[in-house]
This record gives C-alpha cells, structure tokens and sequence, in this order.
C-alpha cells in the first residue's frame, strides 16, 4: 500500500487529502472518501486505508483547507458549507480529480463513499457526477432533503442509518426513498437497530450529544454491505 497527502489548489486556497493505493501497481477502481463534520482527521484517512487494503485506490478529499479544532468550529464550518451548494460542488469535484489523476485508477470505474456531512455530499453526487457507479453513505444527516429533486439518478445507492439516529428521522428515511423512487434510482436504505448517528466513528462518544455513538456491530455489518455493493459493481478485489 502506498500512502500520502496531496495538496491541491481550489481558488487559491490550499486543500490536502490523503491518498491509499492499494493496487499494487494495476489498475483499481478509484474509490473518493468524504468526511464528517470536523474535516479530514484519522477516521476518514483510516477508511481510505481499509478501502486500500481491499486493493482500490482511494482518495480521501478535504472539503475544508482546515481540520476543525472544536465542536463550535466544526459547526460553523459544516454550516458554512451547507449553505453554498456551489462550494460542495466546486470541492467535491476537485477531490473527485485528483482521484482520477491517479495513476493507477481506473476512470471508468469509480465510486464514493461518505460519513456525517460526507454521505450527504455524496448522495449530491451521485445527482451531478454521472461517472460514480456507486456511493455509500453512512449516518449521513437527511433532514435537510427538499420535497423534490427532478435531477435523475444513475448510480447506484446505498444509504447505511441507525434507527435511533437523530438526523435520520422516520419522516427523512421516507422523504429518501420517495427522492430515490422519482430519481429512478436502484437504492438499498439499510436500517440498523440499536446504532445512532456516528456508529462507524469511536470518538463521537467523547461528544457526549444525545443518539451519537459509536456501535461496533453496525459499522462491521454496514461495511461488509459496502464491500457486497463494491463486488456486485466492479467485481472481487
């Protein structure tokens, strides 16, 4: 596995990611890795690696140019971020790049994959990133979704939530599924009883916010549903 940080440009700030190629010199598919709300920390660089370790080249974006350093600064940076859909768009796609430029990715075989924040961002670009065969959102917030959306679906989805996850009320699964259905989408809503928001991250409890937490048997299960979807899509890595 060959593993580093690579800084790239978006209006003139500075953002680095963080590469894992496990391709062992062939050609992979390329995998993109969205983070959660304090930015690019060890859990996203740590997925990517497991991601490696299943012989795809991934690359974990920044969508900030800073990692958050509070609670308060996370907040304010994923507010910031939510409201400018053009700023999601625009760094979401530089990440999505550098990926392709990758050299042992396979372009027309990609994917990408999100937690918190970044499984929204992805459920975005399986709308405007036509090349994604497929995205993976784990815990993602949905209680923002709009009624409708008439831009279509072409990758396949698969949403993994906790029951007692907070951000992903009954009424924010049902809106899912009535946005999927109208997008034509082939989509899976995973639903995982007894885990909350942030179930694939062992520091959320250090949080100590109500329904985050981290459940060891959701995040094994959830992955290993990732994995299926990844093999069904691309085939055995």
């Amino acid at each position: 596995m060959i593993t580093k940080d690579i800084a790239y440009p978006i209006d003139g700030k500075t953002y680095t990611g963080y590469l894992a190629d496990g391709s062992s010199g062939k050609t992979a598919p390329g995998i993109l890795v969205c983070h959660q709300g304090m930015g690019l920390t060890e859990h996203a660089k740590a997925r990517a690696r497991m991601l490696a370790d299943l012989g795809y080249v991934a690359f974990a974006l920044d969508m900030y140019g800073e990692v958050a350093t509070s609670r308060e600064h996370a907040m304010a940076l994923v507010t910031g971020l939510v409201n400018s859909p053009a700023q999601i768009y625009q760094r979401a796609t530089a990440g999505l790049d550098v990926l392709k430029t990758q050299r042992f990715t396979n372009k027309t075989r990609l994917a990408a994959i999100g937690f918190c924040m970044g499984g929204g961002i992805v459920l975005e670009l399986a709308r405007t990133h036509p090349e994604l065969s497929c995205v993976v959102a784990f815990h993602p917030g949905l209680t923002g979704l709009p009624e409708t959306d008439a831009r279509k679906v072409t990758a396949k989805v698969m949403v993994c939530a906790g029951v007692l996850d907070p951000l992903i009320p009954p009424a924010a699964r049902q809106r899912l599924i009535d946005l999927m259905t109208a997008a034509g989408a082939d989509w899976q809503l995973l639903t995982y009883g007894q885990a909350g928001h942030g179930f694939t991250d062992r520091s959320v409890d250090a949080l100590n916010m109500p329904g985050f937490f981290h459940h060891e048997r959701t995040d094994t299960r959830s992955w290993a549903a990732m994995r299926h979807l990844f093999e069904e899509t691309f085939g055995a890595s």
